[in-house]
């Protein structure tokens, strides 16, 4: 059966998709890709939809046989990664083939990475309509937890992927220090001063930041007084503690909190804002929701475009390795 074999995990490798949506009310997080702009372009690269299941990654990737004919692409933080011993280029789509051997170096700069495997991806169940891993409640994914040296990962054939000339990116490290929101459903309960201090920062992001949340150092904000009622948490809520400071909900965040929401960062700016490094400061900036509304939209834009490039300009050369069936013909010659 063909498949991928990890001979080191690297760091905090699970298997993520968009998520397991649809569920928050019943309890249960929605997870998935936690830079969900790499996770898609990284499936662009290689063909698949958007919804297929990429290796995520944390300041270090891991290292993987393959024993499968397939193409990879890689995005995300400069992961420095490397195919038999050669350096690749992120945002780049590579034919592999049985025996060859994938590794990386640590981050250069940013936090997570993304491999995506052509021919849709990790092959492993869906549960509750995702293949998401959230490790602390040791759901979906494979078994529930991170990858471990020996776990073996199906995968399908892919023998040839159209123009592979059109199928590559420059990697360009995301620029300046401001993070863009809008207003948190409690803004008005905050003082002007305590608000003034979160827009003046500067933060940095702490040593205490997961999948479930980064908490940021830097002023220590008034808080509001008045108590309030659980309500549902939103990824990119920017929560402040009891102690006065900001905590950034991201994929694996709880499903419900009491903490007031000052801000929400746009959706269009998480991808930037999780690739931050500890030692980055960082700003907020505020905008409209009609100013958000259209960058997510222009983000989307973007990928849309860039896989109808890639689709328009198929069958330009080079063009990938074989066709399936000669493929299929030569191992029957072999394995006889």
């Amino acid at each position: 059966m063909p498949h991928i074999e990890i001979i080191n995990s690297g760091l905090s490798t699970t298997i993520q998709d968009l998520g397991r949506t649809g569920h928050q009310a019943k309890g249960i997080p929605v997870s998935g890709a936690i830079d969900q702009y790499s996770h898609r372009l990284a499936n662009i690269l290689v063909n698949n939809s958007e919804k297929s299941a990429t290796l995520e990654f944390s300041i270090l990737g891991p290292t993987i046989e393959f024993n499968v004919e397939t193409f990879i692409a890689i995005t995300g933080g400069d992961s420095a990664p490397i195919l038999n011993d050669s350096n690749i280029s992120l945002n780049t789509t590579y034919p592999v083939k049985k025996g060859d051997i994938l590794a990386f170096h640590p981050m250069k700069s940013g936090r997570f990475g993304y491999i995506a495997f052509a021919g849709n991806g990790l092959q492993v169940e869906s549960i509750l309509g995702s293949r998401s891993t959230n490790t602390r409640l040791n759901l979906g994914g494979y078994h529930g937890r991170a990858l471990a040296k020996g776990d073996s990962l199906t995968i399908d054939n892919c023998y040839q992927m159209p123009s592979l000339v059109n199928r590559s990116l420059p990697w360009n490290e995301p620029t300046g220090n401001s993070i863009r929101f809008i207003k948190g459903p409690q803004w008005n309960m905050f003082s002007e001063s305590a608000k003034q201090m979160f827009k003046d920062g500067p933060f940095t992001i702490s040593s205490q930041a997961d999948r479930m949340g980064f908490r940021l150092d830097g002023p220590t904000l008034e808080i509001p007084q008045k108590n309030m009622l659980s309500e549902g948490a939103v990824l990119g809520n920017i929560q402040i503690t009891r102690a006065g400071q900001p905590i950034a909900l991201l994929a694996d965040r709880q499903t419900a909190g009491g903490y007031p929401v000052i801000a929400t960062i746009i959706g269009a700016d998480l991808g930037k804002f999780v690739q931050f490094s500890s030692n980055s400061p960082l700003l907020f900036e505020e905008i409209s929701l009609k100013e958000a509304t259209a960058a997510l939209r222009s983000q989307y834009h973007f990928l849309s475009e860039l896989a109808d490039s890639i689709y328009q300009k198929r069958y330009q050369y080079p063009i990938g390795p074989i066709r399936k069936t000669s493929k299929k013909i030569e191992e029957m010659i072999f394995n006889s």
